[in-house]
């Protein structure tokens, strides 16, 4: 399950938003119980998320946006939901979400003249993603944004087609990584030769 927790706590006040999936807004339905709020589909009853009021009495969370998400912390979660009368749901992949890829090989979109379809090794698996970049070559080491991923903008990577092409990431330029000083030129960040596919890409955002 791809989950994504978020904090602000001027913005929004003292509460943590859960997110496990998509809802319409016109389909989107709530049940309150204590603090907790299950958010889900009202036509096919599937989770979109929860929220958790008054979070600074079951957590101590620093963030501002995005928060990092742990074992310890996933497991908290479930604990405060289901004290509230709620199925413990929450089951995260805490796997790295950037990470340094490999392009194996880059195809022309069969109906785009601008996208590339390419086949990216990110260490344990092959993703197939579409990518617009005017620099993208074969056998380059790239940043690559899996599905799941917050981007700075907090945009969240999520599967995708592109023109008939499926897409399951992202690689991304340096300015999307927020990266000081980076080229305002369109391009992706190209890494070393010495970097490593599937390693974890470092971001400080």
């Amino acid at each position: 399950m791809i989950v994504n927790a978020f904090y602000n706590e001027k913005g929004v006040g003292d509460t943590l938003l859960i997110e496990t999936g998509e809802v319409t807004f016109e389909n989107r339905e709530w049940e309150r119980r204590e603090d907790v709020a299950r958010i889900f589909d009202r036509e096919t009853k599937a989770l979109a998320g929860f929220n958790i009021f008054n979070s600074s009495k079951y957590f101590d969370i620093t963030a501002n946006g995005k928060v990092d998400l742990t074992e310890e912390l996933v497991a908290k979660m479930n604990q405060v939901i289901e004290k509230a009368g709620f199925e413990p749901e929450i089951v995260a992949d805490l796997s790295p979400k950037f990470v340094v890829g490999y392009v194996e090989s880059k195809e022309k979109h069969p109906n785009a003249d601008k996208l590339n379809v390419c086949q990216i090794n990110v260490g344990e698996e092959v993703l197939q993603i579409v990518c617009g970049a005017p620099n993208i070559e074969a056998g380059q080491k790239v940043v690559v944004a899996k599905i799941g991923a917050v981007m700075p903008s907090g945009l969240i990577i999520k599967p995708s087609n592109l023109r008939g092409e499926d897409s399951f990431g992202m690689v991304c330029a340096a300015r999307e990584l927020a990266i000081p000083n980076a080229p305002t030129e369109k391009g992706i960040l190209v890494l070393e030769d010495s970097a490593v596919a599937g390693e974890v890409f470092p971001v400080n955002f």
